[in-house]
């Protein structure tokens, strides 16, 4: 009877971690990260087997990947809790470096800047998240700080809350963002109507807001742009 062989009998350019060792870690394909992260399989699939089928199922997404919490990994075969916390953990590792403030600080002179500095952050959350950017006035970032976080519909916004930041931080002008779980950039009314509330806060307190961008799905929606501010 045909015995399956073990990742420990495969060729070693086959193994990922002798791979990473011989060819260094771009050389791995996701898959292979994956399978060095879980260790082991189950019994008929070895590490990089289940790890090639869990990525399969997010069409080889990495992002898609990011969406997926413990217990939606669980229910890949050969994935238990300790495994499927480690995956957890190397995408929030993954979202939080590119999250790192680099050495410079970024100016923001478009609504694209804004929604590069957001899209690591939101892209890819199941839940909504409201921050605010805080820029000098040369344009370039002080800061950028969540405010809110909610459920998938929505969450609740204190003007006071955002001013009040703003006016710690010293900032000149700021930039609203937050999330659409859903994808659909589309504003709502009440996207608009705190829009309207913390602009007309700022004016009161010299602090202009600049624009409002909804991230989703990858891309995102710029109020500015569409002539909504």
């Amino acid at each position: 009877m045909y015995k399956k062989p073990s990742i420990k009998e495969w060729a070693v350019e086959d193994r990922p971690r002798e791979k990473m060792q011989a060819k260094g870690v771009r050389s791995l394909s996701e898959a292979e990260l994956i399978a060095i992260l879980i260790g082991s399989g189950n019994l008929e699939e070895s590490a990089v087997e289940v790890s090639r089928r869990i990525m399969a199922s997010v069409n080889n997404n990495l992002n898609e990947l990011g969406k997926k919490n413990i217990n939606d990994l669980q229910k890949f075969k050969g994935i238990g809790p300790a495994k499927a916390i480690t995956i957890a953990a190397a995408m929030e590792l993954g979202r939080r470096r590119k999250e790192s403030e680099p050495d410079e600080k970024p100016k923001v002179i478009t609504s694209g800047d804004a929604a590069a500095i957001f899209k690591p952050l939101l892209s890819d959350l199941p839940h909504e998240e409201f921050w605010v950017l805080l820029l000098n006035r040369n344009n370039l970032v002080l800061d950028k700080m969540m405010v809110s976080q909610g459920g998938l519909a929505g969450t609740v916004i204190d003007v006071r809350i955002i001013l009040k930041i703003a006016l710690d931080k010293l900032a000149c002008s700021i930039i609203l963002c937050h999330n659409h779980p859903s994808g659909n950039l589309v504003p709502s009314e009440a996207d608009k109507d705190i829009t309207k509330k913390i602009k007309e806060a700022g004016k009161h307190m010299d602090i202009p807001v600049l624009d409002h961008i909804i991230i989703g799905n990858g891309s995102y929606f710029s109020f500015a742009d569409d002539g909504l501010i």
